[in-house]
């Protein structure tokens, strides 16, 4: 099972941008997006073999989820269930009959860090929520979490400690995900720099390599045996970010 993630950074101009070309070459059995900046009756997506799950944010053109499945799940949610953190579309959880698939786009902590207490809320509330899935059975959680967690992981980390995305705060919380037992799966396989999944518009900065990676599949400690592999998909152009994907065996 090949799934992918992918902040298209408004899925109309991804669109414009090759998106349907991009999906028929990739072909995954799970695609999640984020960051889509529509409402489902903005946008016309033909891809008859799969399901879609919309998730928009109150505000038009900002924030929004998306999933497109090959699998139709047993269930399909919407949100933490926390009204504070549930009016940006930012989190679908897809519930299938070994596991549970959580797309997630995480709030930035913005400019000058005026988010960053919101953003340390949401990090220990989103934790709590796929800690509470995985009671019943394994999660997978994927998407732009907004984060750089070590050093290697963005090509300047010295100049950028106390920029959003890597400060000490935001990266406590990623550890605190290691930490309770879910896995990146993409430092499963591949433990050398100059991997990003994210470059700046400015500065020629994807053409000089000068990114982060912030996009991320985790999955819980169970299915591990399961990862035959993780990959960062980083010719696949159409928006700042790149799409990231794993594979999983069968149970």
């Amino acid at each position: 099972m090949k799934m992918i993630s992918w902040n298209v950074n408004g899925i109309r101009a991804a669109i414009k941008n090759g998106f349907l070309d991009t999906m028929a070459d990739i072909n995954p059995e799970i695609l999640c997006l984020q960051e889509t900046r529509v409402h489902k009756e903005q946008v016309s997506i033909d891809l008859p073999e799969y399901r879609t799950y919309w998730y928009s944010a109150g505000k038009k053109g900002y924030s929004g989820t998306a999933v497109f499945s090959k699998i139709e799940p047993r269930t399909v949610t919407y949100g933490l269930g926390i009204p504070e953190h549930d009016n940006e579309g930012r989190v679908i959880t897809l519930e299938f009959d070994d596991f549970y698939l959580v797309n997630v786009y995480t709030p930035n902590s913005q400019h000058e860090l005026v988010r960053l207490e919101y953003r340390q809320l949401w990090d220990s509330e989103f934790l709590a929520f796929v800690k509470r899935l995985e009671e019943t059975r394994p999660v997978v959680f994927c998407g732009d979490l907004n984060v750089a967690h070590k050093e290697i992981d963005l090509k300047n980390p010295k100049g950028n400690e106390k920029n959003p995305g890597f400060t000490i705060e935001e990266r406590t919380d990623f550890d605190r995900y290691i930490e309770s037992g879910f896995i990146d799966t993409f430092r499963e396989f591949n433990q050398e720099p100059g991997n990003y999944t994210w470059w700046s518009y400015r500065f020629n900065a994807r053409a000089r390599n000068i990114g982060w990676r912030i996009d991320y599949f985790c999955i819980s400690a169970l299915l591990r045996p399961r990862l035959k592999d993780a990959f960062i998909l980083k010719d696949v152009t159409g928006s700042d970010h790149c799409p990231v994907g794993i594979i999983l065996n069968g149970s």
